[in-house]
């Protein structure tokens, strides 16, 4: 009796050791869980177009609501001032210019597989990487990253896509959907991808909401998809708002009927919708159980385009431009198990870090060869330390036979546009880049102009053009132009007289 007694209580120990080591186990499984991670990405925002960036008269409560809990970046800059490098960059971890990709892919780009135009496939997309790591992937909205069958997403280490390929969309199906019937039926093969279907991995869909509307729609079923699934997501989702065309609902409209410029009323408007996105999207997030513990990673491609409505204020230029205007975003990050809300991050970090961010937080290991540009800052944001301290963010874009570049190291920026003088600023107490301190500083200054113009060394020549005069102006030699571009002597000399 006594032997069964012991053999009992053995039993029990056994027993509660073994929940014991269960719970503890279950408990450290749910702390050392990988985030889900939320990329969501705008298409021409303008750096003061959000509440959280100071807007004044486009409300973004959802927007802010995320940000002022987490953590906003104020110096965010992209890898490229304009749509389609910008993205290849992103998703790359590389700058535009050594893989090959400084232009944008044309409007109906081809959709043969035996055409290269799109961003090549030995450079491993950081879905790719993530999906290897045994997160569920989806992209969601504009691509503009390469038609071909090879360059498609699902081809891109996202197991599901849906959007559009081209480098924009118009937004009301009503009204697209007959242009493309009507060009269809007159027998057009060239008709613009504006007017295309939309897509679900690979097959046409009907769309029956306005667009960025159906945007949030799909990331909504594919947060509730992804809790279904014993792994965690990465989603990217890249809305086509604010991009032209400019094309708002009547009831967005109507809560900017203060605006009185009819583009500005009609962007607001267009910000306003991937606003009640974020919210909706958020909503899922937490009816799921996923909220605490995602990260999302919200920012612009470029800057806005104060053409169409944008304002970048207070910094210098427009989208396209290597001054501040043109590649410096707004960008925040959220994530409540891991970020303190309430915080700013005041030093400069680039899209092209997000990579190897990613990489780092979802344990991954990068495939052989696997270069990066950017660093991973999350230690950084989390200790509030720079990232960048004696190194350069660069910015570079091919005009008409020159270059426009900019390039940051810690408080100063040098920047040159068109055939005007090296600037050097203080960005930290210039943000609107106003003086040009090049003449006070002339070592500063060609110490920065030297480093840049080393940077190009790794430059390849672009896989496409944009345009046959841009390629012919290569092919003779009036493009790249580095070593007109990178002259500094002489151009030091103007900027002290300044």
């Amino acid at each position: 009796m006594k032997l069964f007694k012991n053999i009992n209580r053995a039993l029990l120990i056994v027993i509660l050791l073994t929940v014991s080591s269960c719970k503890a186990q279950s408990s450290f499984k749910n702390e050392t869980k990988n985030p889900n991670i939320l990329l969501v990405l705008c298409d021409d925002l303008g750096y003061a177009d959000v509440g959280f960036n100071g807007s004044k008269d486009i409300t973004t409560p959802e927007l802010d609501n995320l940000a002022n809990n987490g953590i906003v970046f104020t110096s965010a800059y992209v890898a490229h001032p304009f749509c389609g490098p910008s993205r290849a960059s992103l998703l790359t971890g590389r700058y535009s210019q050594v893989i090959g990709t400084p232009f944008n892919l044309h409007s109906n780009s081809s959709k043969n597989n035996d055409d290269n135009m799109g961003v090549p496939l030995k450079e491993i997309f950081m879905s790719k990487v993530l999906q290897n790591s045994g997160y569920y992937t989806s992209a969601i909205g504009k691509w503009h990253l390469g038609a071909a069958p090879k360059f498609h997403p699902n081809n891109r280490g996202f197991d599901n896509y849906y959007g559009f390929l081209g480098g924009g969309h118009n937004y009301f199906p009503e009204q697209y959907q007959k242009i493309y019937e009507k060009q269809l039926k007159e027998g057009n093969k060239n008709i613009r991808d504006y007017y295309l279907p939309l897509e679900h991995n690979n097959k046409e869909v009907k769309e029956t909401e306005y667009i960025t509307d159906a945007l949030s729609r799909e990331a909504v079923n594919d947060i509730k998809l992804a809790a279904k699934k014993e792994k965690p997501f990465f989603m990217y989702l890249a809305y086509n708002a604010p991009h032209v065309p400019l094309e708002a609902k009547e009831e967005d409209l109507k809560k900017f009927a203060h605006i009185k410029d009819k583009d500005r009323r009609t962007y607001a408007a267009m910000v306003y919708a991937v606003d009640r996105g974020m919210g909706n999207i958020v909503k899922a997030l937490k009816e799921t159980n996923q909220y605490d513990n995602t990260l999302i990673v919200f920012l612009s491609d470029n800057g806005g385009n104060f053409d169409h409505g944008a304002n970048n204020y207070p910094l210098k230029g427009t989208k396209g431009d290597a001054w501040e205007g043109g590649y410096r975003v707004p960008m925040f990050f959220h994530w409540p198990n891991k970020i303190a809300k309430g915080k700013k991050f005041d030093y400069p970090v680039s899209s092209l870090d997000l990579y190897p961010t990613f990489a780092a937080l979802a344990k991954s290991k990068l495939p052989n060869g696997k270069i990066l540009d950017g660093k991973d800052i999350m230690p950084n944001v989390l200790e509030d330390t720079e990232p960048y301290k004696d190194e350069m963010i660069y910015c570079l874009r091919y005009r008409h036979g020159h270059c426009d570049v900019g390039a940051r190291q810690g408080d100063w920026k040098i920047t040159r546009v068109g055939n005007e003088p090296w600037k050097l600023t203080n960005i930290t107490t210039d943000i609107g880049e106003k003086r040009n301190m090049g003449g006070r500083y002339p070592e500063r200054l060609e110490a920065m102009v030297s480093k840049t113009k080393e940077w190009t060394q790794s430059f390849i020549t672009p896989l496409w053009f944009y345009s046959a005069q841009d390629e012919e102006m290569w092919n003779d030699g009036r493009m790249p132009s580095y070593n007109e571009t990178f002259e500094i002597s002489k151009l030091i000399q103007k900027a002290s007289k300044q």
